[in-house]
């Protein structure tokens, strides 16, 4: 009995030092392939043009050209289309976690008949892609006549189902005694949301801030439905322009499209602590 029990704890312990490894690899090979294009692109962004059409990829550059930068920017408008799509991103970020934040609020900490059902509708739109709903939505904006302005952009971007539901599955874990309490002291539903709740949630309002932006950021379909000025293109609009004009080099597209992903990467900088504490947090501590 003894050998048998050696025999079979010898291989469940291989197992259990080894499946941390095999996770750890998994999680290297996964991050490698997601770095390997940026790294791919932002070397590329300091060769010469013809470089970018070798069959062999030259990681470190024999030569480098850092006025492949200058040289894009000074092909288009692009210091406006970067200050649209900051404008942008940073309301449709800020409409997502102030409309996101109250309606998981009502959702997760008040009773009512139909909320379940609410909830319910919330969650079926994540099924509907924006080509289904992008015929309709032009309609609207362009009745409110706000074709080629920024709320015709951020209008229909500012509240998202993923949001709500974030934020409503976040506010569930808060334990519904701390509200009460703060009812019996004479505080009203807003301050208790200020005060109480939203403290409990950052790291659920950092995922929703970075995810808001970065979807906004890298829009291009519904800009490019509502603006047909120049003056109100956003970067990816300014971006594919600059690619459609076949007298631009490569290596100088691949500039402009390293300096989009820095914002995105300076957010998450930004909100990091945050956003790594992940949604296990309760409400208490």
């Amino acid at each position: 009995m003894m050998q048998l029990r050696r025999g079979i704890s010898g291989p469940m312990w291989l197992i259990g030092r080894t499946r941390p490894l095999l996770g750890s690899f998994a999680l290297t090979a996964l991050a490698f392939a997601f770095v390997v294009p940026i790294l791919w692109m932002t070397t590329t962004s300091f060769q010469a043009g013809e470089k970018m059409f070798q069959l062999t990829t030259e990681w470190i550059p024999s030569v480098w050209h850092p006025e492949n930068y200058p040289n894009a920017l000074s092909r288009a408008s692009f210091g406006r289309y970067f200050l649209n799509s900051g404008i942008v991103s940073f309301a449709v970020m800020a409409g997502n976690l102030g409309f996101c934040t109250l309606a998981g609020y009502g959702l997760a900490k008040f009773h009512f008949p139909g909320a379940k059902l609410i909830l319910l509708l919330i969650l079926s739109t994540l099924m509907l892609p924006l080509e289904v709903t992008l015929i309709p939505t032009f309609l609207v904006i362009h009745k409110f006549g706000w074709l080629n302005s920024y709320q015709g952009i951020i209008g229909p971007l500012l509240v998202d189902a993923f949001g709500v539901f974030l934020m409503r599955q976040a506010i569930v874990s808060i334990p519904t005694d701390y509200l009460e309490a703060a009812r019996i002291d004479g505080a009203g539903e807003l301050r208790i949301l200020w005060q109480i709740v939203l403290p409990q949630c950052k790291p659920a309002l950092a995922v929703l801030a970075v995810f808001a932006f970065r979807d906004s950021w890298d829009q291009f379909l519904w800009p490019l439905t509502v603006v047909s000025v120049d003056r109100m293109r956003t970067y990816p609009l300014g971006l594919v322009q600059f690619g459609d004009d076949y007298g631009n080099p490569s290596t100088e597209q691949m500039a402009i499209a390293v300096l989009a992903t820095i914002p995105v990467f300076l957010l998450f900088a930004l909100l990091q602590r945050a956003f790594t504490r992940g949604f296990g947090l309760s409400g208490l501590k």
